[in-house]
C-alpha cells in the first residue's frame, strides 16, 4: 500500500521544457512592484519540497531527482517550507534546531538545486540560476518557551517565517480552533516585537480572528497570512475573515490562498475554488496583496485510491493529538485534485486569465506580490 509522507497537511519531465515559456512571463511587471527580471518569478508562500508517495518521519524536504525535476518544471521559484516544531513529544527547541541544521546540510549537499533564501535577492539568484530558494519557516512558536530571544538564535540561523500559532492555543495566543478567542498573550506581543526587530516575518495563517487582527495592529512592520481561505465564501475557521484580510492589506501585509479542502464547504476543493477565493480576496484586499500558498509540495500522490486508508488514519491521528482543523475528514483530500502536479501553477494561470486576469496581475499573484512584501520586511 502506499505510504503517505507526514508532511502532507504541514507542507513530469516532460513539461520542462515548456516551464521556461509560461503564459504569464511574457508580460513585465509594474515598476511599482519589481523590475522586469522578476517577470515569470513563482513564489509558494507556504509549501513544500518533497515527494507524499515516500515514508518519512521528518519535515526536513525530500529531494530525490523526480522532486527536484518537478519543481522546475513547475516553475516554482522559491517555497516556504515548514521546519520544526509543530506538535507532538519532541521537545520543541530541540526538534526546531535539528530541522534546521539537517536543512542546511541538505542545502550544501544539493548547491547546484537549492539556495536558502535569507533575503529576496536570494529568491532572485535562485531564479537566474535555475534553482529553488527555500525559506525557512515555523508553523507554531512554542519552541519560544518563555524566552523572546529565542527569535535571536532562530534568526540567526535563517529562519525567515515564524507562525505564531497552529490550531490549537500556545503561549503566544489563540490559534484558529481555540474556542475561546482570546487573541495574544503578553508574551505573544513580546515575541511579535523581537521578531519585528530581526526583520522575521509575522505569519497569522493558523491564528484566531482576534489574534491575527491584534498582531495586524500591534507590529510595527506588516503582517502575512501566508496560507489561507476567505471564510465569506466558505465559513469555516481555517479560512480568513473580510475583516481580517482587510486589516493586513491595509497594513501592507500578504495573504496566500491555499490549495487545500477548507475551500468547499463539500470538503473536496476544485481548482475553480481556489479562483473564487483568489478572486475574493483580491476584491477584498486589491490585487498588490494576494498570493498563494499551497500547503503542499509539487510532486502529487500518485495513486490516491490506495492512499486513502493512510490519508484518513493521518486524520485520526491528528483529531487525536488536538490539532486537526475543522473541515477536516476522513473523506477529504490535503489538496485540490484537478491542481496539482508540475502543471499546477500553469493551469492556475490559464483559469485566472479565463477569469479576464491580465498577465501583470496574474505575475503579482504568482509571485511578486510576496517578493515585494518580503522585501519589505526582509529587505534587499
Amino acid at each position: 500500500m502506499t505510504t503517505i509522507d507526514r508532511r502532507t497537511f504541514l507542507t513530469g519531465m516532460a513539461w520542462a521544457a515548456a516551464a521556461s515559456a509560461l503564459p504569464w512571463d511574457v508580460s513585465g511587471a509594474s515598476p511599482a512592484v519589481a523590475g522586469a527580471a522578476d517577470t515569470g518569478i513563482i513564489i509558494n508562500a507556504l509549501g513544500g519540497l518533497s515527494d507524499p508517495n515516500r515514508d518519512s518521519d521528518t519535515l526536513v524536504p525530500n529531494v530525490t531527482p523526480r522532486v527536484l525535476a518537478e519543481a522546475r518544471a513547475s516553475g516554482l521559484t522559491a517555497v516556504n517550507i515548514t521546519l520544526g516544531y509543530v506538535s507532538g513529544a519532541d521537545d520543541p527547541f530541540e526538534a526546531s534546531v535539528r530541522d534546521i541544521a539537517a536543512t542546511d546540510v541538505l542545502v550544501r549537499e544539493h548547491a547546484g538545486d537549492l539556495v536558502k533564501v535569507l533575503r529576496v535577492a536570494d529568491i532572485r539568484r535562485a531564479k537566474a540560476d535555475n534553482k529553488i530558494g527555500l525559506i525557512y519557516g515555523f508553523q507554531n512558536g512554542v519552541m519560544m518557551g518563555k524566552d523572546a530571544k529565542r527569535v535571536d538564535i532562530f534568526a540567526d540561523l535563517g529562519v525567515r517565517v515564524f507562525q505564531l500559532t497552529y490550531n490549537p492555543a500556545n503561549s503566544l495566543g489563540d490559534g484558529s480552533m481555540a474556542p475561546e478567542n482570546r487573541g495574544l498573550t503578553p508574551f505573544g506581543r513580546e515575541v511579535v516585537a523581537r521578531l519585528n526587530e530581526r526583520r522575521v516575518m509575522v505569519d497569522l495563517s493558523h491564528s484566531g480572528e482576534r489574534t491575527c487582527l491584534e498582531a495586524a495592529r500591534i507590529s510595527k512592520a506588516p503582517i502575512s497570512i501566508n496560507h489561507t481561505g476567505c471564510r465569506a465564501l466558505t465559513d469555516l475557521p481555517r479560512n480568513k475573515t473580510d475583516a481580517e484580510l482587510k486589516l493586513v492589506a491595509e497594513r501592507g501585509g500578504f495573504v496566500g490562498i491555499y490549495f487545500m479542502p477548507f475551500l468547499s464547504s463539500s470538503g473536496h476543493a476544485h481548482a475553480d475554488d481556489v479562483v473564487a477565493h483568489i478572486d475574493h480576496a483580491v476584491n477584498v484586499r486589491g490585487e498588490d496583496h494576494v498570493g498563494i500558498g499551497t500547503d503542499g509540495p509539487v510532486t502529487q500522490i500518485d495513486d490516491i485510491r490506495a492512499a486513502q486508508a493512510m490519508l484518513a488514519k493521518e486524520i485520526e491521528e491528528r483529531r487525536a493529538a488536538g490539532i486537526s482543523a475543522a473541515g477536516e475528514r476522513p473523506d477529504t483530500y490535503p489538496f485540490v485534485v484537478d491542481l496539482r502536479g508540475p502543471q499546477q501553477f500553469h493551469k492556475l494561470a490559464q483559469l485566472l486569465a479565463q477569469k479576464g486576469y491580465s498577465s501583470a496581475r496574474i505575475d503579482k499573484i504568482l509571485g511578486l506580490n510576496f517578493l515585494r512584501f518580503a522585501e519589505t520586511v526582509w529587505g534587499g
